[in-house]
């Protein structure tokens, strides 16, 4: 199958969508972003800069910013870089407009609170005609925008559609490989969210690198404990959008989840980290969900319990550390 991807429109302006406007920009292809603020689009069209979210890039004159979203139904494929929670709203204004046949591309990462669905399940309810494919790995968005060199994996079904999205995208620093494993791919990308802030916590709480270190270990345990049985592959979570987006987000200061288990270690209240702020930390939404379906199924999952805890049932961070640290000696798995 021959698919030409030239035309891209990719929906939220967030520090990620931002970014991968510019990337698609960067690979030679025609690329419009969507916001749902129209004073971003506004910003965009005056400065050639998104100072919201990713000030300091700029934006090539012929990226097309609008608040219209109509204003990308020509386009052959889209990126979806909403929040994982406001996917549903979005996809389901999206669904008169796109037309059937034309695929999507979901970059967000987590599970949807009210459902327990990923992405691409969500989207097989309010797009059902649109082929689906995940991008996700290791990327903070403004080292992808400033061409540093990234890699990340795309997961479909069909092979054709995967492989033409990596066609149509990489670029020599944006280096994209593809995969069959959606369910890998999706759920590697939502559970290392709720790692990462586990990971923050260690870090505000001073608990050392040995615990850091450990918690990643046994972190990606859980990851594999409750992705495999799913239909997820090994080798998916040892890859870029697993182990590779668990080190990047539990390491790296610009990881908004690690950041917020800074703050709440530090001892700051989840409510008094998210005031005034404008990106959205993923694993607050993601932990309930995972939590709930870990229990269901009767997979133990301590880590992802712990942060639920802490941010959902309003535990003492010292008290679910304890229960960690006094769980029954194993055999390790």
């Amino acid at each position: 199958m021959t698919m030409t991807l030239q035309r891209w429109g990719i929906l939220g302006a967030g520090a990620w969508g931002t970014a991968l406007v510019v990337a698609a920009q960067r690979a030679g292809r025609e690329a419009r972003l969507w916001t749902h603020r129209p004073e971003i689009a506004a910003l965009i069209a005056a400065r050639r800069e998104n100072p919201d979210y990713l000030p300091g890039i700029a934006l090539d004159p012929r990226i097309g910013a609008s608040a219209d979203l109509a204003s990308i139904r020509d386009c052959d494929a889209l990126l979806l870089a909403v929040p994982a929670q406001h996917l549903r709203e979005v996809s389901e204004r999206l669904a008169p407009l796109w037309p059937q046949g034309r695929p999507v591309v979901i970059c967000a990462k987590g599970i949807e609170q009210s459902s327990g669905l990923t992405m691409t399940e969500l989207l097989a309810q309010t797009l059902p005609g649109a082929p689906a494919a995940v991008l996700s790995g290791p990327t903070f968005a403004g080292e992808v925008a400033a061409d540093l060199p990234s890699a990340a994996t795309v997961a479909a079904a069909d092979a054709a559609l995967g492989q033409a999205i990596v066609e149509a995208l990489a670029t020599p620093r944006f280096r994209l490989y593809w995969s069959g494993d959606v369910t890998g791919v999706e759920l590697g990308g939502a559970i290392k969210n709720v790692l990462a802030i586990a990971c923050g916590i260690v870090i505000g709480r001073r608990l050392g690198d040995n615990a850091r270190a450990a918690l990643i270990a046994r972190g990606l345990a859980e990851m594999m404990r409750f992705a495999v049985p799913r239909g997820a592959k090994p080798e998916t979570l040892m890859g870029l959008s697993g182990l590779g987006d668990l080190v990047l987000t539990c390491s790296g200061r610009q990881s908004r989840n690690l950041s917020l288990g800074i703050a709440l270690g530090e001892g700051k209240s989840l409510a008094e980290y998210q005031a005034g702020r404008r990106s959205v930390a993923e694993g607050i939404w993601t932990a309930s969900a995972l939590r709930a379906q870990a229990e269901a199924a009767g997979i133990d999952m301590p880590i992802a319990a712990a942060v639920d805890d802490i941010l959902n049932r309003s535990a003492a961070i010292d008290a679910a550390v304890e229960t960690l640290l006094s769980r029954p000696y194993r055999a390790e798995d």
